[in-house]
């Protein structure tokens, strides 16, 4: 049986590939769509995800400083994949030595708004999929609202295995 830890390590690799699917479908977006308003939020909420997962870092103890901007606009699609590159790698680094008895663990952060609170790391990692899950959402939606296709990133798309029909075997 797989480690509460190891749970985090896998949800990460398949956060990191929907990334690169939601990347993909920013890339497919025509040219002469890419100025438009839906494009623009739509690479402004990657990187705003991205922002968030520095922050985190940051406030966990693992990364130097936080994100210089929380919301970035006017990201082109080549510097929100360097910076998600930067920021998977980071991440990875600090989840290699996450244990079962670190997500325990209490620590406490001064919010954006300037207020001190006090998680577990536990809360925290939870939180950090769950709102990748709700902007990969959205960004899906604007991607749709140009006419285009976007990424299908649903974990159950990631972990399913076909099996022979019932039927038939």
């Amino acid at each position: 049986m797989a480690s509460f830890a190891d749970q985090y390590r896998r949800w990460f690799e398949y956060e990191k590939d929907s990334h690169a699917k939601v990347l993909a479908s920013l890339a497919a977006v025509p040219s002469d769509l890419r100025g438009s308003e839906a494009f623009q939020k739509a690479v402004s909420l990657a990187g705003h995800m991205i922002a968030a997962r520095w922050l985190w870092l940051f406030r966990l103890g693992a990364a130097a400083k936080p994100p210089a901007d929380f919301f970035p606009r006017g990201m082109t699609l080549e510097e929100l994949e360097r910076r998600l590159h930067e920021m998977e790698l980071a991440w990875s680094g600090y989840l290699d030595g996450l244990t079962d008895a670190e997500l325990g663990r209490r620590f406490q952060y001064r919010s954006l708004e300037g207020e001190w609170y006090r998680n577990t790391v536990e809360d925290i990692l939870a939180q950090l999929f769950g709102h990748s899950w709700y902007h990969r959402g959205q960004i899906a939606a604007l991607v749709r609202s140009l006419g285009c296709e976007p990424a299908v990133t649903d974990l159950v798309f990631s972990t399913r295995q076909a099996i022979p029909s019932p039927a038939t075997a």
